[in-house]
């Protein structure tokens, strides 16, 4: 074997312990006009919530990908949020529909306004399915952290609950879509929203490693 300089160094990282970061996670920019690129601090904090609590490795920085894009498949889990329209094309969700049937995973995080939005769009991608909500009792939310009564509500908006929903491809759930409780706003960095408590904060961040823990798991 010829030792370069740089395998030199990283066999002494390797001996200090040192592990360099394994993957990234994924936010998905889509067309439409609306805002995918809303919560900016959500993914970074969540991974570095789940790197300390979980022990994972991901990279600490999050990637951009589109979803008719084949970099998609680089990444385990994907999150997808925004306030307004999302337009997947027939490519886009055919590519999308791979990624999910392949093991990729799709958290969509209404950020109020999504909704009517993205299940039409979600119609493309899985014609089959219907979304389906989670009980209480689901293992997702009874991970390392839990939350007997389900998604917890993290921004209130118009007095509606929570709702934790699912689709479910040949017995995997193959996305999660979190209505009515903003759970990435509450990923953010604090002092985001002032009206936040510190508790809504670690409540939505033991959630979203709930999730993560869940993903890479099942």
């Amino acid at each position: 074997m010829r030792f370069t300089p740089g395998l030199f160094i990283g066999i002494i990282l390797l001996l200090c312990g040192f592990q360099p970061p394994t993957y990234k996670l994924a936010k998905l920019k889509y067309n439409g006009g609306g805002d995918w690129y809303a919560n900016r601090t959500a993914l970074p904090n969540l991974i570095n919530f789940c790197n300390t609590t979980l022990k994972t490795n991901f990279n600490p920085q999050e990637a951009i990908v589109e979803v008719g894009s084949p970099e998609l498949f680089n990444y385990p889990f994907a999150y997808l949020t925004g306030h307004g329209n999302v337009v997947f094309s027939n490519a886009e969700a055919a590519n999308l529909r791979k990624y999910l049937t392949g093991g990729g995973f799709l958290h969509i995080d209404d950020n109020y306004g999504l909704d009517k939005f993205i299940r039409k769009e979600m119609k493309k991608v899985f014609p089959e399915l219907t979304f389906e909500e989670l009980p209480a009792s689901h293992s997702l939310y009874n991970q390392k952290f839990k939350f007997p009564n389900g998604l917890p509500k993290i921004h209130e908006h118009d007095g509606k609950r929570p709702q934790g929903l699912a689709l479910i491809w040949q017995g995997r759930m193959v996305c999660y879509y979190t209505y009515e409780c903003d759970l990435g706003n509450g990923w953010e960095d604090a002092g985001t929203y002032p009206d936040d408590s510190p508790e809504k904060r670690q409540s939505a961040l033991k959630m979203g490693a709930n999730l993560i823990q869940y993903v890479l798991t099942q």
